[in-house]
């Protein structure tokens, strides 16, 4: 007789802390890599936003397998996880802080060649029902250069945090990962797949191989007829055919696909407010600006419908002028293009080892959120910019106020870190601001001892910035989160930030780097990027065609319902701080705030 199968039951030192979402969550990938949602495959993209625990959940999953199964055994015996490098530490801490030492995970954090290789030949070696160390956490790149250790034997189950770096099948680290003898594997992406549906079908490809058929079958069968019923000129009938093999691929997507937003999150979360603000430039940025279109003349060269490197250069100059003139002040001394004759138009003595906040509009806002929170709350600050130079003039502006601070960068060793986030987020610790580069991989980051974070220039890729401000509003915040997103008012970050906002469907395009630029802007939207409106409160409030302003005061509140994910037409508009809710920014708008667009997470819920 068969031995009839037993009930598989989560561990109560786990589902004691699951929240119902996450409950449903670990059902899923469970009923995925045990085949039991599609017959034949065993892969799951766990895709729910930032926020709602999809480590837990993981965590949960691979305690479960490495426990229990309907026949009364363990359902495999070994798990690995890859992870970015700099999360490798918070996996481990997380195994531990659920788990507390009922397991023994092996992290590989660094070690010579030798070394490593060892750990890793005995970490598949290990077989049997109770394996010592049943759980490995290794980084994409350990992971690459030691792939042989590792395709030796077989792994019950490999997740891959931070899973959209395999949505190229072409490069080396998908290659290894995908000749590992594990049919059982979660790939987890907060940023689910903006670019194009090969990204996609790289990603689906991994879990559940042949899903969604060959590379050559997927290509003719949804890419090719999506695309064209999306193209401007396409016909009735191929704009029919594209949606339904839309319709077609999600639905077979989400049969292994679970993404839940974070709208869930608000019953749970203080309300978070976020706001953009466009900070006006001063009149030595404005004349620097001037001066450089008028020299580089980056339209003119558009003009003869070619992309030239130096005009993707002009617009990292014009970024990084928006954020302070010293960023250009050594351009400024050689001459550069766009740069000839701009020394005489900084004032007389100037000198860039002092920081001069008064010269940009965005620092001099910044200064005052700064000295305002500082002074009327003991609120902690997350400060982000894309550039490392930036947060040079972060530290010096910090050194000048006496404030200290923590700054997170690219060199510092994954202990470390961890070590100086653990520090900030403790209520008794001094520091009051954490420095991050929003390119530093910061983004698995928990800083919920800051509740204010500023955005100090917009990324082309929205990811990005949704990754940087989920860092303080997440699980554990207890304070109401304020989040400022500075722009400089009608200059290009303008245009960067209304680029982002068109949240288009699958096939959005993100610019990742300013190298793409080319690919996703028309001739005209690039030469629009290079202009500078001096009259406007914000370019952005002009695009809309707002209909519930006028002569620049809101006279109709946001629509019911409305709350910071919706488009920004449905948002609080403020040319005035007298519609602010936030008193800082209140006391901050007079330094150079030309127009604010606010709006809150979820209304404040009464305690029941």
């Amino acid at each position: 007789r068969d031995k009839a199968p037993v009930h598989v039951v989560v561990d109560p030192v786990l589902s004691r802390v699951l929240r119902p979402h996450q409950r449903e969550g670990v059902k899923f990938l469970w009923d995925c890599v045990t085949s039991r949602r599609i017959p034949g495959s065993h892969g799951c993209i766990m895709a729910d936003e930032m926020g709602l625990g999809k480590t837990l959940q993981c965590i949960t999953l691979m305690w479960t397998l490495l426990r229990q199964s309907p026949d009364c055994k363990p359902e495999i015996d070994k798990a690995m996880v890859v992870s970015p490098s700099s999360l490798v530490r918070n996996w481990y801490n997380e195994v531990e802080k659920w788990l507390g030492g009922r397991i023994q995970p092996l992290a590989i954090d660094g070690g010579s060649k030798e070394d490593i290789d060892r750990k890793l030949v005995g970490f598949m070696n290990q077989r049997g029902l109770r394996v010592p160390s049943p759980i490995l956490i290794i980084s994409y790149e350990t992971f690459r250069l030691h792939a042989e250790a590792l395709q030796k034997g077989s792994v019950g189950l490999v997740i891959c945090d931070e899973g959209h770096r395999l949505k190229n099948s072409e490069n080396q680290t998908y290659q290894a990962l995908n000749s590992l003898n594990t049919p059982r594997r979660v790939l987890i992406s907060g940023t689910p797949i903006q670019n194009d549906l090969l990204e996609y079908f790289s990603l689906v490809h991994f879990v559940n191989s042949g899903i969604l058929g060959t590379a050559q079958e997927f290509k003719r069968h949804f890419e090719i007829p999506i695309l064209k019923g999306r193209d401007a000129d396409a016909s009735e009938a191929e704009r029919h055919k594209g949606e339904e093999r839309l319709k077609e691929l999600i639905s077979i997507v989400n049969r292994c696909l679970i993404r839940r937003t974070s709208d869930i999150l608000s019953k749970y979360l203080p309300v978070k407010i976020e706001q953009v603000v466009c900070c006006r430039l001063t009149p030595l940025q404005a004349e620097l600006y001037k001066n450089f279109l008028k020299q580089a003349k980056p339209v003119e060269e558009l003009k003869e419908g070619k992309i030239s490197v130096s005009s993707l250069s002009s617009i990292t100059s014009l970024k990084k002028l928006c954020n302070h003139p010293a960023l250009i002040y050594d351009k400024c001394v050689e001459e550069e293009e766009g740069f000839m004759g701009a020394l005489d138009l900084f004032p007389a003595g100037y000198s860039t080892k002092s920081v001069e906040p008064q010269l940009s509009g965005k620092m001099l806002v910044l200064d005052y959120i700064l000295a305002v929170t500082k002074s009327t709350s003991n609120d902690k600050v997350v400060l982000v910019s894309n550039y490392t130079q930036t947060l040079d003039l972060f530290e010096k502006l910090c050194r000048n106020r006496r404030y200290l601070y923590v700054r997170l960068d690219g060199t510092m060793s994954i202990k470390k870190r961890a070590k100086i986030v653990e520090r900030f987020n403790s209520p008794s610790s001094p520091e009051f601001i954490f420095m991050l580069s929003s390119k530093a991989g910061g983004c698995g980051l928990n800083l919920i001892g800051a509740n204010r974070l500023v955005m100090f220039d917009p990324d082309w890729n929205p990811a990005n910035d949704e990754q940087a401000m989920a860092r303080v509003w997440r699980d554990g915040q207890k304070k109401t989160c304020y989040i400022y997103r500075l722009l400089s008012t009608g200059t290009i970050e303008e245009k960067i930030f209304q680029r982002q906002t068109h949240k288009k469907a699958l096939s959005s395009c993100v610019v990742d780097e300013e190298q793409d630029v080319e690919r996703h802007f028309s001739l005209g939207e690039l030469k629009e990027l290079f202009t500078l409106n001096e009259t406007t409160t914000s370019d952005t409030h002009d695009k809309i065609k707002c209909r519930r302003c006028v002569n620049g005061h809101q006279v109709r509140p946001p629509p019911e319902g409305s709350d910071c994910t919706s488009d920004l037409s449905q948002w609080n508009h403020c040319a005035d701080k007298r519609g602010l809710q936030d008193s800082v920014l209140k006391a901050a708008w007079d330094a150079a705030v030309t127009f604010t667009f606010h709006h809150h997470s979820h209304e404040e819920r009464g305690i029941p």
